[in-house]
C-alpha cells in the first residue's frame, strides 16, 4: 500500500503548527494515545473482563502470569503507536524523563523541556479521562463486587481499580519509598539506554522505521522484568496525568497524595514515579554515552573498520 499524504489546506494555523505549537500538539496527542492503549489494557484486565463475565468471577484478576503479560504487551503497543503518531514531528518523547535526558546529553533545547513536559502531562490526563469515560461502569461494578467480598474501599474504590490509572508500591516494601524509588531509577535507566542505542546512527542501525516497535519491545521487557515492585511507571507524565484524573474521578487520597492505610500501606507516594524516572533517564543516557558512545567515537576517530566475526574453518569429515 502506497503512502498517502493529506492535502495541504489554507488557513488552519499552519504557520503556528510548524513551530512550538505543532510540537506540543504532537507530544499531547502521542501521549494521549499512549495512555488510551496503556490504561485501557489495564482497565480490560482489572474491570472489563471480570465485569463482562469473561473471568472466573466478578472480582477475579491476576490468576496467572498471563494476566501480567496482557498488560505488559498492551503497554508495549501503546508506546509503539504513540511514537509512530508523534515521531515525525518531535521524535516522540512522550515522557518528561526522555525530554530531560535529551536536554542533558543530546542538546535538546532547554527552553522546550517545560512545554513538552506539560503537553505530555495534559495528554496523559485527557487519555485517562477517555478511559474513565469508557470504563467507569465496569470500574464501579468491580469496586462494588470487591466491597461486598470484603475488600478495603477508599471513597468507594479499590486499589485494584486505581491501578488502571496510576502506580503504587508493593506491600513488600512496608511503606518505604527507597525500594520503589530505586526500582523506578533502574527501570527508566534501562528505557533510556535502549532508546539511546536504537536512535544512534553510529550503532546498529534500525531499518525500515522499526524504531518505535523496538522501543515498545523495550517497554515490554522492562514490564516483564521490573514491573511488579512499583508498576513500572518509568514516565512521570504517564503516572501524574492519570493520577490527577483519578483524584477528580473520586479516588481521593489513593491518587493524591498517594496514600493507603493499614499493613503494607504507604503515604504520599505520588512523588516517587516523578522523581525516580527523571533521575533514571539521565543515568541511563549517561551510561550509554560513557560506555558505548565513547567506544563508537574512538573507533570512528581511529578509522577502525568493523571487525568481521571470526570464521571457523569447516570440519573435514572425510575419513581416509
Amino acid at each position: 500500500m502506497s503512502a498517502i499524504t493529506a492535502p495541504m489546506k489554507r488557513g488552519w494555523g499552519l504557520k503556528q503548527m510548524g513551530g512550538m505549537w505543532g510540537e506540543c500538539a504532537a507530544e499531547f496527542l502521542g501521549t494521549c494515545v499512549l495512555i488510551l492503549f496503556g490504561d485501557g489494557v489495564v482497565a480490560m484486565a482489572v474491570a472489563a473482563l471480570p465485569g463482562s463475565g469473561r473471568a472466573q468471577s466478578a472480582t477475579t484478576i491476576f490468576l496467572a502470569s498471563g494476566d501480567w503479560l496482557l498488560i505488559t504487551w498492551g503497554w508495549a503497543f501503546a508506546v509503539c503507536f504513540g511514537v509512530y503518531i508523534a515521531g515525525g514531528v518531535t521524535g516522540a518523547h512522550l515522557n518528561p524523563a526522555v525530554t530531560l535526558a535529551f536536554a542533558v546529553r543530546r542538546k535538546f533545547p532547554w527552553r522546550k523541556v517545560l512545554p513538552y513536559s506539560l503537553s505530555q502531562i495534559v495528554g496523559a490526563f485527557v487519555g485517562a479521562a477517555l478511559v474513565w469515560w469508557n470504563y467507569h461502569d465496569s470500574i464501579n461494578a468491580y469496586d462494588h463486587a470487591a466491597g461486598k467480598a470484603g475488600a478495603d474501599l477508599v471513597n468507594g474504590h479499590t486499589n485494584a481499580t486505581f491501578s488502571i490509572f496510576a502506580t503504587f508500591p508493593s506491600p513488600a516494601f512496608n511503606g518505604s519509598m527507597w525500594g520503589p524509588l530505586l526500582d523506578q531509577i533502574i527501570g527508566t535507566a534501562l528505557l533510556l539506554l535502549c532508546i539511546a542505542a536504537l536512535v544512534d546512527a553510529r550503532n546498529t542501525i534500525v531499518k525500515a522505521n522499526l524504531g518505535p516497535l523496538l522501543i515498545g519491545f523495550a517497554v515490554a521487557a522492562i514490564g516483564m522484568s521490573f514491573g511488579a515492585n512499583a508498576g513500572y511507571a518509568i514516565n512521570p507524565a504517564r503516572d501524574l496525568g492519570p493520577r490527577i484524573l483519578a483524584y477528580f474521578a473520586g479516588f481521593g487520597e489513593l491518587a493524591l497524595p498517594g496514600t493507603v492505610h493499614g499493613p503494607g500501606g504507604f503515604s504520599g507516594y505520588m512523588w516517587v514515579p516523578i522523581v525516580g524516572p527523571l533521575i533514571g533517564g539521565v543515568v541511563g543516557i549517561v551510561i550509554y554515552d560513557v560506555v558505548i558512545g565513547r567506544a563508537l567515537d574512538a573507533r570512528a576517530a581511529l578509522g577502525a573498520p568493523e571487525e568481521a566475526p571470526e570464521q571457523v574453518p569447516p570440519i573435514d569429515d572425510d575419513i581416509d
